[in-house]
């Protein structure tokens, strides 16, 4: 499921296309590719203007760029454990003019950075590592399997981080593997409500079941959990639904 359109090419990086060319993105030639997950998750936050959102893991800062691009005068912050992938994040947010609204910075979710402190964002973005340790082969490319297989921080370390950085009353939203959707449940509903699940269904017929979830919360808030109806992503004969391609390519709001 790649939305990324290759438009040029050094020896180790690509330069792609996102939200139909309304971003720019630098990312490694080979390991870990940005396909449509950051897109959707950028699009599902529900950021306004003067607020400040937090990207958890935001990588070359795919989603933290796509969210700058859909709501105009936000100010988003990303924290990264990868030190290159830190560097190709100040690269991309120069190459599509957003500094001093992203900015990238190196951490760790057991030690972050000073900059970052808590109870103090608007909303919060992730998508964690879609794997647990232990349990999953990881991909002999080191970045690729970085971002994909839990290492030290499982699950609950990022859904602890990522309330604690949220306001009270703002938003948590995840992007994760369906299979891995009780676990994250698990660790979310005791910190947080308002909870909504929204499928990402791959088909309209709904003949396959639903491989990723988007899962919105709010800090301090206790009303019920709520199933959303979702997204078809595919239509008849593969191509994107109108409303995946409205948010995929047009950079329209994905609604929960």
């Amino acid at each position: 499921m790649r939305l990324a359109n290759r438009i040029a090419m050094t020896e180790a990086y690509t330069e792609d296309a996102l939200l139909g060319g309304r971003v720019r993105l630098r990312q490694p030639k080979t390991g870990y590719r940005v396909a449509i997950d950051p897109v959707l998750l950028a699009a599902s936050v529900p950021a306004a203007a003067g607020e400040q959102v937090l990207d958890v893991g935001a990588g070359a800062a795919a989603a933290a760029l796509c969210l700058a691009a859909r709501v105009a005068d936000c100010r988003i912050f990303g924290v990264e454990i990868e030190r290159e992938l830190v560097r190709l994040a100040a690269e991309n947010v120069a190459l599509n003019g957003l500094d001093g609204r992203v900015d990238v910075m190196l951490g760790e979710l057991l030690r972050p950075p000073p900059r970052l402190a808590a109870g103090t964002f608007d909303h919060v973005m992730s998508n964690p590592p879609h794997l647990e340790a232990g349990r999953a082969d990881p991909s002999p490319h080191a970045g690729k399997a970085a971002a994909t297989v839990a290492a030290t921080d499982d699950l609950a370390d990022w859904v602890d981080f990522c309330v604690k950085m949220a306001k009270r009353g703002g938003s948590i939203t995840f992007i994760h593997r369906a299979e891995r959707l009780a676990a994250l449940l698990a660790h979310l509903t005791s910190k947080a409500g308002a909870i909504v699940v929204f499928p990402l269904w791959p088909d309209a017929a709904g003949s396959k079941p639903a491989k990723r979830v988007i899962v919105r919360a709010h800090k301090g808030m206790a009303t019920p959990l709520r199933l959303a109806p979702g997204l078809a992503l595919h239509g008849e004969g593969g191509a994107y639904t109108a409303r995946a391609e409205a948010i995929l390519r047009d950079a329209a709001a994905l609604e929960l």
